[in-house]
């Protein structure tokens, strides 16, 4: 049963298996996304995404070649990023603690483990809307604020209240 709003954004789909690819692009239609563009691998969605303006991606962890979380830091990091400020959900089947671990680090913005389910979709897609993070840049990490919650009572050497970057 398709949403009978129509969502204005861009979702671009990057994983190597098709009939993936094909479910998630339901579960969006469904949910009132219209606009979904796929690639079959990051260096077609790279390209993709200079060429044309994206407003969330929707990434696999394990792809040949270049897999989910070199993708992300791709897009944090690299000088011809059209936009390392992109908010990227990783999807994956593995969810060791390890790879949630690596993919967090990288700079995804949300994390969802497979069987993907239209609620789950729909739960990252409304926190990435509704309470985005600011994004933060130190010498080893550009990404969006890792920490859930705020510690107004922090004081730290490692409160990097001053190096949020501006989205």
């Amino acid at each position: 049963m398709a949403a009978s709003t129509s969502i204005p954004i861009t979702i671009l789909i990057v994983d190597d298996n098709q009939h993936m690819r094909g479910i998630l692009k339901e579960l969006l239609r469904a949910a009132g996304v219209n606009d979904i563009k796929e690639a079959s691998d990051p260096v077609e969605a790279f390209e993709y995404m200079k060429a044309s303006s994206v407003d969330l991606l929707l990434v696999d962890l394990a792809m040949p070649l270049i897999d989910g979380v070199e993708f992300t830091k791709m897009i944090r990091t690299s000088e011809d990023s059209p936009n390392p400020f992109l908010p990227i959900i990783m999807i994956t089947g593995h969810s060791e603690r390890s790879r949630v671990n690596a993919a967090r680090d990288a700079g995804v913005n949300e994390f969802l483990v497979k069987p993907v389910t239209a609620k789950s979709l729909m739960e990252r897609l409304t926190l990435i809307v509704n309470k985005p993070r600011n994004f933060v840049k130190s010498k080893h990490y550009f990404g969006p604020d890792r920490r859930r919650r705020s510690d107004p009572n922090y004081g730290g050497s490692e409160r990097r209240k001053d190096l949020q970057a501006k989205a």
